[in-house]
């Protein structure tokens, strides 16, 4: 018969089988979605799941990065070389975007460790000592609170500025597509042809 214990030991196995096969995505842009990270991925991996994860410290719902889940490790390692080798590319545009493997502290919802046992108990005025340690690491925590605020500001103006200057070279590429298509249907390809003495039978 199966123990509480064996069944304990069996689920983070399988959890740590699928840490190994999980890469961990950051400085994701907001306009990122699950289905962008699977067609970014779909030439060397398939992407079984997407987590993003949440910043819970700012008020903006921001998928800076996420866990995502693939069929093996053979595509997680994969997957890693691709990411760190070349652009990460959102909408014909590269980003400027980290992948790492995956570490168990990282997944939100993860079964507890075999062997290991946690306690908790709230810490009163009268515990002395540990209670000051823990009043400075509450204060410490609002000062971080307001730097990381600061950050999200700024990230999101530089998001907004990168956007920009994608736009405006994506509609000049495709200006310069108009133009030549224009350049071919009104017939002043052929006058151009034969000003520089190109055959265009060559060249088509």
């Amino acid at each position: 018969m199966v123990t509480s214990d064996e069944d304990a030991k069996k689920a983070y196995a399988d959890f740590e089988k699928k840490v190994k096969r999980t890469i961990y995505i950051d400085h994701l842009s907001p306009q990122v979605t699950s289905s962008v990270i699977k067609a970014a991925l779909a030439q060397c991996a398939n992407v079984v799941d997407v987590e993003f994860i949440v910043n819970y410290t700012v008020p903006y719902d921001i998928p800076s990065a996420a866990l995502v889940e693939l069929d093996d490790e053979i595509q997680a390692k994969a997957a890693l070389d691709l990411m760190n080798d070349f652009p990460f590319i959102i909408g014909g545009m590269p980003r400027p975007v980290r992948a790492i493997c995956a570490k168990p502290e990282m997944f939100r919802e993860r079964p507890p460790h075999p062997g290991i046992r946690k306690e908790f108990r709230w810490v009163k005025q009268e515990d002395g000592t540990e209670y000051q340690g823990m009043k400075k690491l509450r204060i410490l925590a609002k000062r971080q609170e307001v730097e990381n605020m600061a950050l999200i500001k700024n990230q999101l103006e530089e998001e907004k500025e990168l956007a920009k200057q994608q736009q405006e070279l994506l509609d000049g590429n495709y200006n310069k597509y108009d133009m030549l298509e224009n350049v071919v249907q009104n017939g002043n390809m052929k006058s151009l042809a034969q000003h520089y003495g190109v055959s265009l039978a060559d060249e088509f």
